[in-house]
Protein backbone atom coordinates (compact mmCIF):
# COMPACT_ATOMS: atom_id res chain seq x y z
CA UNK A 1 0.00 0.00 0.00
CA UNK A 2 1.33 3.44 -0.97
CA UNK A 3 0.74 5.88 1.87
CA UNK A 4 0.78 9.60 1.07
CA UNK A 5 2.87 11.73 3.42
CA UNK A 6 -0.10 13.83 4.57
CA UNK A 7 -2.04 10.68 5.49
CA UNK A 8 0.85 8.79 7.07
CA UNK A 9 0.15 9.78 10.71
CA UNK A 10 -3.38 8.41 10.41
CA UNK A 11 -2.16 5.19 8.83
CA UNK A 12 0.48 4.75 11.52
CA UNK A 13 -2.20 5.12 14.20
CA UNK A 14 -4.40 2.72 12.28
CA UNK A 15 -1.72 0.04 12.36
CA UNK A 16 -1.60 0.37 16.15
CA UNK A 17 -5.33 -0.36 16.60
CA UNK A 18 -6.11 -3.40 18.78
CA UNK A 19 -6.49 -6.42 16.53
CA UNK A 20 -8.79 -8.54 18.72
CA UNK A 21 -11.95 -7.76 16.75
CA UNK A 22 -14.26 -9.90 14.59
CA UNK A 23 -13.08 -10.63 11.08
CA UNK A 24 -15.93 -8.62 9.52
CA UNK A 25 -14.92 -5.53 11.50
CA UNK A 26 -11.25 -5.89 10.63
CA UNK A 27 -12.19 -6.18 6.96
CA UNK A 28 -14.49 -3.15 7.20
CA UNK A 29 -11.85 -1.01 8.90
CA UNK A 30 -9.14 -1.92 6.39
CA UNK A 31 -11.45 -1.21 3.44
CA UNK A 32 -12.30 2.18 4.96
CA UNK A 33 -8.65 3.08 5.55
CA UNK A 34 -7.77 2.10 1.98
CA UNK A 35 -10.55 4.35 0.75
CA UNK A 36 -9.42 7.24 2.94
CA UNK A 37 -5.91 6.98 1.59
CA UNK A 38 -7.35 7.02 -1.95
CA UNK A 39 -9.55 10.04 -1.29
CA UNK A 40 -7.32 12.10 1.01
CA UNK A 41 -8.53 15.31 2.59
CA UNK A 42 -11.00 17.18 0.35
CA UNK A 43 -9.68 20.35 -1.30
CA UNK A 44 -11.38 23.52 -2.49
CA UNK A 45 -11.18 22.21 -6.04
CA UNK A 46 -14.10 19.97 -5.10
CA UNK A 47 -17.48 21.67 -5.44
CA UNK A 48 -18.72 20.45 -2.05
CA UNK A 49 -15.70 22.07 -0.35
CA UNK A 50 -15.36 25.16 -2.52
CA UNK A 51 -15.74 27.64 0.35
CA UNK A 52 -14.11 25.61 3.14
CA UNK A 53 -10.35 25.21 3.28
CA UNK A 54 -9.00 22.29 5.28
CA UNK A 55 -5.40 23.52 5.08
CA UNK A 56 -5.29 24.52 8.79
CA UNK A 57 -6.37 20.98 9.71
CA UNK A 58 -4.21 19.16 7.14
CA UNK A 59 -1.06 20.90 8.43
CA UNK A 60 -1.54 19.43 11.92
CA UNK A 61 -0.91 15.93 13.25
CA UNK A 62 -3.21 14.56 15.96
CA UNK A 63 -2.72 11.31 17.84
CA UNK A 64 -5.71 9.01 18.16
CA UNK A 65 -7.82 9.19 21.31
CA UNK A 66 -9.46 5.87 22.18
CA UNK A 67 -13.21 5.82 21.73
CA UNK A 68 -15.94 5.54 24.32
CA UNK A 69 -19.12 3.50 24.22
CA UNK A 70 -20.26 -0.08 23.78
CA UNK A 71 -18.15 -2.53 21.81
CA UNK A 72 -20.36 -5.64 21.76
CA UNK A 73 -19.70 -6.42 18.13
CA UNK A 74 -22.05 -9.42 18.24
CA UNK A 75 -25.06 -7.24 19.01
CA UNK A 76 -27.59 -7.80 16.19
CA UNK A 77 -28.21 -4.06 15.82
CA UNK A 78 -24.52 -3.48 15.16
CA UNK A 79 -24.17 -6.39 12.77
CA UNK A 80 -27.32 -5.47 10.84
CA UNK A 81 -26.95 -1.69 10.64
CA UNK A 82 -23.46 -0.37 11.39
CA UNK A 83 -21.82 1.28 8.35
CA UNK A 84 -24.78 0.38 6.12
CA UNK A 85 -25.96 3.98 5.58
CA UNK A 86 -23.06 6.44 5.99
CA UNK A 87 -21.13 5.84 2.76
CA UNK A 88 -17.35 5.81 3.23
CA UNK A 89 -16.78 5.23 -0.49
CA UNK A 90 -17.67 8.86 -1.27
CA UNK A 91 -16.84 10.69 1.96
CA UNK A 92 -13.26 10.86 3.20
CA UNK A 93 -14.14 11.71 6.78
CA UNK A 94 -16.71 8.92 7.01
CA UNK A 95 -13.98 6.60 5.73
CA UNK A 96 -11.54 7.88 8.36
CA UNK A 97 -14.12 7.44 11.13
CA UNK A 98 -14.97 3.91 9.95
CA UNK A 99 -11.30 2.96 9.75
CA UNK A 100 -10.91 3.79 13.45
CA UNK A 101 -14.04 2.02 14.69
CA UNK A 102 -13.14 0.79 18.15
CA UNK A 103 -16.43 1.50 19.95
CA UNK A 104 -20.01 2.50 19.24
CA UNK A 105 -22.53 4.59 21.14
CA UNK A 106 -25.45 2.23 20.54
CA UNK A 107 -29.06 3.34 21.02
CA UNK A 108 -31.78 0.73 20.50
CA UNK A 109 -35.38 1.76 21.16
CA UNK A 110 -37.76 -1.23 21.06
CA UNK A 111 -40.94 -1.14 19.00
CA UNK A 112 -43.63 0.93 20.67
CA UNK A 113 -41.33 2.29 23.39
CA UNK A 114 -40.79 5.93 24.30
CA UNK A 115 -37.34 7.05 25.48
CA UNK A 116 -34.98 10.02 25.76
CA UNK A 117 -31.24 9.38 25.42
CA UNK A 118 -28.43 11.87 25.97
CA UNK A 119 -24.93 11.17 24.65
CA UNK A 120 -21.98 13.32 25.70
CA UNK A 121 -18.92 13.52 23.46
CA UNK A 122 -16.24 15.26 25.58
CA UNK A 123 -13.00 15.76 23.68
CA UNK A 124 -9.39 16.04 24.73
CA UNK A 125 -6.19 16.82 22.79
CA UNK A 126 -5.79 14.46 19.86
CA UNK A 127 -8.19 13.13 17.26
CA UNK A 128 -11.33 11.22 18.23
CA UNK A 129 -13.78 9.42 15.97
CA UNK A 130 -17.04 9.07 17.91
CA UNK A 131 -19.53 6.73 16.25
CA UNK A 132 -23.22 6.61 17.13
CA UNK A 133 -25.78 4.11 15.88
CA UNK A 134 -29.44 4.61 16.75
CA UNK A 135 -32.00 1.97 15.76
CA UNK A 136 -35.58 3.00 16.46
CA UNK A 137 -38.24 0.30 16.40
CA UNK A 138 -41.60 0.47 14.62
CA UNK A 139 -44.02 2.83 16.32
CA UNK A 140 -41.45 3.98 18.88
CA UNK A 141 -40.84 7.58 20.00
CA UNK A 142 -37.26 8.67 20.67
CA UNK A 143 -35.43 11.86 21.59
CA UNK A 144 -31.66 11.62 21.12
CA UNK A 145 -29.33 14.42 22.23
CA UNK A 146 -25.68 14.46 21.15
CA UNK A 147 -23.43 17.10 22.73
CA UNK A 148 -19.86 17.90 21.69
CA UNK A 149 -17.53 19.92 23.93
CA UNK A 150 -13.91 20.19 25.00
CA UNK A 151 -10.88 22.36 25.75
CA UNK A 152 -7.60 23.14 23.96
CA UNK A 153 -6.82 22.15 20.36
CA UNK A 154 -8.10 18.84 18.98
CA UNK A 155 -9.96 17.24 16.08
CA UNK A 156 -13.38 15.59 16.38
CA UNK A 157 -14.54 13.47 13.43
CA UNK A 158 -17.99 12.11 14.24
CA UNK A 159 -20.44 9.88 12.38
CA UNK A 160 -24.02 9.18 13.45
CA UNK A 161 -26.34 6.69 11.74
CA UNK A 162 -30.06 6.80 12.59
CA UNK A 163 -32.51 4.14 11.45
CA UNK A 164 -36.18 5.11 11.87
CA UNK A 165 -38.65 2.21 11.91
CA UNK A 166 -42.13 2.37 10.39
CA UNK A 167 -44.47 4.87 12.08
CA UNK A 168 -41.71 5.94 14.48
CA UNK A 169 -41.22 9.50 15.72
CA UNK A 170 -37.58 10.53 16.20
CA UNK A 171 -36.15 13.84 17.41
CA UNK A 172 -32.39 14.24 17.12
CA UNK A 173 -30.56 17.18 18.71
CA UNK A 174 -26.95 18.05 18.00
CA UNK A 175 -25.24 20.62 20.23
CA UNK A 176 -21.76 21.58 19.03
CA UNK A 177 -19.93 23.75 21.57
CA UNK A 178 -16.34 22.69 20.93
CA UNK A 179 -13.22 24.59 21.98
CA UNK A 180 -12.51 27.79 19.98
CA UNK A 181 -9.28 26.13 18.86
CA UNK A 182 -10.86 22.83 17.80
CA UNK A 183 -11.75 21.28 14.46
CA UNK A 184 -15.13 19.56 14.17
CA UNK A 185 -16.33 17.39 11.28
CA UNK A 186 -19.63 15.54 11.60
CA UNK A 187 -21.81 13.39 9.35
CA UNK A 188 -25.36 12.41 10.28
CA UNK A 189 -27.04 9.81 8.05
CA UNK A 190 -30.76 9.11 8.49
CA UNK A 191 -32.74 6.25 6.96
CA UNK A 192 -36.52 6.62 7.28
CA UNK A 193 -39.01 3.78 6.89
CA UNK A 194 -42.64 4.19 5.80
CA UNK A 195 -44.66 6.84 7.63
CA UNK A 196 -41.83 7.71 10.01
CA UNK A 197 -41.34 11.27 11.31
CA UNK A 198 -37.80 12.53 11.83
CA UNK A 199 -36.74 15.94 13.15
CA UNK A 200 -33.18 17.24 13.41
CA UNK A 201 -32.28 20.35 15.38
CA UNK A 202 -28.62 21.28 15.08
CA UNK A 203 -26.87 24.05 17.02
CA UNK A 204 -23.32 25.17 16.27
CA UNK A 205 -21.52 27.63 18.55
CA UNK A 206 -17.91 26.43 18.91
CA UNK A 207 -14.82 25.34 16.94
CA UNK A 208 -12.35 27.27 14.85
CA UNK A 209 -13.54 25.24 11.86
CA UNK A 210 -16.74 23.19 11.92
CA UNK A 211 -18.64 21.27 9.29
CA UNK A 212 -21.86 19.30 9.75
CA UNK A 213 -23.39 17.20 7.01
CA UNK A 214 -26.91 15.83 7.47
CA UNK A 215 -28.38 13.41 4.93
CA UNK A 216 -31.84 11.82 5.07
CA UNK A 217 -33.44 9.22 2.78
CA UNK A 218 -37.25 9.23 2.88
CA UNK A 219 -39.59 6.30 2.29
CA UNK A 220 -43.28 6.47 1.31
CA UNK A 221 -45.38 8.69 3.58
CA UNK A 222 -42.47 9.78 5.76
CA UNK A 223 -41.83 13.30 7.04
CA UNK A 224 -38.46 14.98 7.64
CA UNK A 225 -37.68 18.30 9.30
CA UNK A 226 -34.15 19.73 9.42
CA UNK A 227 -33.74 22.88 11.50
CA UNK A 228 -30.56 24.52 12.71
CA UNK A 229 -28.84 27.59 14.12
CA UNK A 230 -25.19 28.58 13.78
CA UNK A 231 -23.57 31.52 15.60
CA UNK A 232 -19.98 32.46 14.72
CA UNK A 233 -17.65 35.24 15.85
CA UNK A 234 -14.05 36.31 15.43
CA UNK A 235 -12.42 34.18 12.73
CA UNK A 236 -14.63 31.10 13.16
CA UNK A 237 -15.78 29.19 10.10
CA UNK A 238 -18.89 26.99 10.03
CA UNK A 239 -20.05 24.88 7.09
CA UNK A 240 -23.48 23.23 7.00
CA UNK A 241 -24.50 20.82 4.27
CA UNK A 242 -27.83 19.00 4.09
CA UNK A 243 -29.39 16.58 1.62
CA UNK A 244 -32.97 15.32 1.78
CA UNK A 245 -33.52 12.46 -0.64
CA UNK A 246 -37.18 11.90 -1.52
CA UNK A 247 -36.74 8.35 -2.73
CA UNK A 248 -40.42 7.35 -2.64
CA UNK A 249 -43.80 9.14 -3.14
CA UNK A 250 -46.04 10.98 -0.68
CA UNK A 251 -43.23 12.23 1.56
CA UNK A 252 -42.86 15.69 3.09
CA UNK A 253 -39.81 17.68 4.15
CA UNK A 254 -39.28 21.06 5.81
CA UNK A 255 -35.97 22.79 6.35
CA UNK A 256 -35.09 26.03 8.11
CA UNK A 257 -31.53 27.05 9.00
CA UNK A 258 -30.58 30.40 10.50
CA UNK A 259 -27.12 31.88 10.90
CA UNK A 260 -25.71 34.82 12.85
CA UNK A 261 -22.24 36.08 11.88
CA UNK A 262 -20.05 38.68 13.57
CA UNK A 263 -16.44 39.86 13.43
CA UNK A 264 -14.50 38.28 10.56
CA UNK A 265 -16.38 35.00 10.80
CA UNK A 266 -17.52 33.04 7.76
CA UNK A 267 -20.27 30.52 7.11
CA UNK A 268 -21.36 28.19 4.33
CA UNK A 269 -24.81 26.71 3.84
CA UNK A 270 -25.57 24.22 1.09
CA UNK A 271 -28.94 22.49 1.22
CA UNK A 272 -30.11 20.03 -1.40
CA UNK A 273 -33.52 18.47 -1.94
CA UNK A 274 -33.58 15.51 -4.32
CA UNK A 275 -36.87 14.23 -5.72
CA UNK A 276 -36.50 10.88 -7.46
CA UNK A 277 -38.40 9.93 -10.60
CA UNK A 278 -40.99 7.83 -8.76
CA UNK A 279 -41.37 10.22 -5.81
CA UNK A 280 -44.63 11.79 -6.94
CA UNK A 281 -46.72 13.90 -4.52
CA UNK A 282 -43.57 15.19 -2.82
CA UNK A 283 -43.98 18.33 -0.72
CA UNK A 284 -40.68 20.02 0.20
CA UNK A 285 -39.67 23.45 1.47
CA UNK A 286 -36.19 24.74 2.24
CA UNK A 287 -35.12 28.10 3.68
CA UNK A 288 -31.84 29.58 4.86
CA UNK A 289 -31.77 32.97 6.63
CA UNK A 290 -28.65 34.81 7.74
CA UNK A 291 -28.05 37.85 9.92
CA UNK A 292 -24.70 39.54 9.29
CA UNK A 293 -23.59 41.84 12.11
CA UNK A 294 -20.30 43.19 10.74
CA UNK A 295 -18.81 44.29 7.44
CA UNK A 296 -16.08 41.66 7.56
CA UNK A 297 -18.32 38.61 8.06
CA UNK A 298 -19.13 36.51 4.99
CA UNK A 299 -21.79 33.94 4.11
CA UNK A 300 -22.01 31.68 1.07
CA UNK A 301 -25.45 30.10 0.77
CA UNK A 302 -26.71 27.76 -1.92
CA UNK A 303 -30.12 26.08 -1.59
CA UNK A 304 -30.69 23.53 -4.35
CA UNK A 305 -33.50 21.48 -5.87
CA UNK A 306 -32.96 18.41 -8.04
CA UNK A 307 -36.38 17.28 -9.26
CA UNK A 308 -36.96 14.26 -11.49
CA UNK A 309 -40.73 13.91 -10.92
CA UNK A 310 -43.51 16.13 -12.26
CA UNK A 311 -46.27 16.00 -9.63
CA UNK A 312 -44.49 17.77 -6.79
CA UNK A 313 -44.57 20.97 -4.75
CA UNK A 314 -41.09 22.24 -3.89
CA UNK A 315 -39.77 25.66 -2.84
CA UNK A 316 -36.41 26.97 -1.69
CA UNK A 317 -34.86 30.31 -0.83
CA UNK A 318 -32.15 32.16 1.05
CA UNK A 319 -31.79 35.60 2.62
CA UNK A 320 -28.83 37.60 3.93
CA UNK A 321 -29.44 40.81 5.84
CA UNK A 322 -28.51 43.10 8.69
CA UNK A 323 -30.42 44.31 11.74
CA UNK A 324 -33.37 46.39 10.62
CA UNK A 325 -32.68 50.09 11.28
CA UNK A 326 -36.39 50.90 11.71
CA UNK A 327 -36.72 48.26 14.42
CA UNK A 328 -33.69 49.68 16.23
CA UNK A 329 -35.20 53.17 16.01
CA UNK A 330 -38.55 51.90 17.33
CA UNK A 331 -36.97 50.24 20.38
CA UNK A 332 -34.70 53.19 21.14
CA UNK A 333 -37.64 55.59 20.95
CA UNK A 334 -39.12 53.63 23.85
CA UNK A 335 -36.10 54.12 26.08
CA UNK A 336 -34.15 50.97 25.25
CA UNK A 337 -30.39 51.42 24.82
CA UNK A 338 -28.67 50.61 21.53
CA UNK A 339 -26.84 47.50 22.78
CA UNK A 340 -29.98 46.11 24.43
CA UNK A 341 -32.04 46.85 21.34
CA UNK A 342 -29.58 45.01 19.11
CA UNK A 343 -29.46 42.05 21.51
CA UNK A 344 -33.26 41.84 21.60
CA UNK A 345 -33.55 41.79 17.81
CA UNK A 346 -30.77 39.23 17.39
CA UNK A 347 -32.36 36.93 19.97
CA UNK A 348 -35.78 37.34 18.32
CA UNK A 349 -34.23 36.23 15.01
CA UNK A 350 -32.90 33.02 16.60
CA UNK A 351 -35.84 32.23 18.89
CA UNK A 352 -37.81 30.39 16.21
CA UNK A 353 -35.18 27.66 16.19
CA UNK A 354 -34.42 27.57 19.91
CA UNK A 355 -38.03 27.64 21.08
CA UNK A 356 -38.79 24.50 19.05
CA UNK A 357 -36.55 22.41 21.35
CA UNK A 358 -38.97 20.18 23.26
CA UNK A 359 -36.65 19.29 26.16
CA UNK A 360 -36.85 22.23 28.58
CA UNK A 361 -33.44 21.65 30.21
CA UNK A 362 -31.75 21.47 26.82
CA UNK A 363 -33.62 24.54 25.59
CA UNK A 364 -32.34 26.59 28.54
CA UNK A 365 -28.80 25.30 27.98
CA UNK A 366 -28.91 26.33 24.33
CA UNK A 367 -30.30 29.76 25.17
CA UNK A 368 -27.46 30.29 27.66
CA UNK A 369 -24.83 29.31 25.10
CA UNK A 370 -26.48 31.55 22.51
CA UNK A 371 -26.34 34.59 24.78
CA UNK A 372 -22.74 33.82 25.76
CA UNK A 373 -21.70 33.73 22.10
CA UNK A 374 -23.32 37.01 21.02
Amino acid sequence: MQVETAAHPYYADFERLPGDVPAWLDELRRAAMDRFLDLGFPTQREEDWKFTSLNPLARLTFKRVAGRGAADWSNPAIENHLARYADFQKHAFVALNTAFLDSVHLVVIPAGARETVRIEHPSRPGVSHPRTLAVIGDGAEASIVESFSGDQKYFTNAVTEIVCGENSIVDHYKLQNESPAAFHISTIQVQQARNSVFTSRSFAFGSALARTEINAVLETGSECTLNGLYVVNGTQHVDTRTAIDHAKPHATSHELYKGILNGSASAVFNGKIIVRKDAQKTDAKQTNKNLVLSENATINTKPQLEIFADDVRCTHGATVGQIDADSIFYLRSRGIGLDDARAMLIEAFAREIMDAVKISELREQILGLFKANL
